[in-house]
């Protein structure tokens, strides 16, 4: 008996802040893009990748030849 004692305001207190959770994540607009947010990390994993791609395609070849350090 002691125990419904502790438990009962245990647990609506839990229910009270899992309200307020999905509360504040409701205002905070986290449901708001439910299916493109998956997709969202790979394509920008993919831009990346392309533009450091792009970055080492425009870059001038590198020769040891070129180098003048001998005297």
């Amino acid at each position: 008996m002691l125990s419904i004692f502790l438990l009962i305001p245990l647990s609506l207190m839990l229910f009270v802040v899992a309200i307020w959770a999905v509360r504040y994540a409701v205002k905070s607009n986290q449901f708001e893009d439910l299916d493109n947010a998956s997709q969202r990390i790979i394509l920008d994993d993919r831009q990346e990748r392309r533009a450091t791609a792009q970055a080492h395609e425009k870059q001038p070849p590198h020769h040891a030849d070129d180098d003048d350090t001998s005297v």
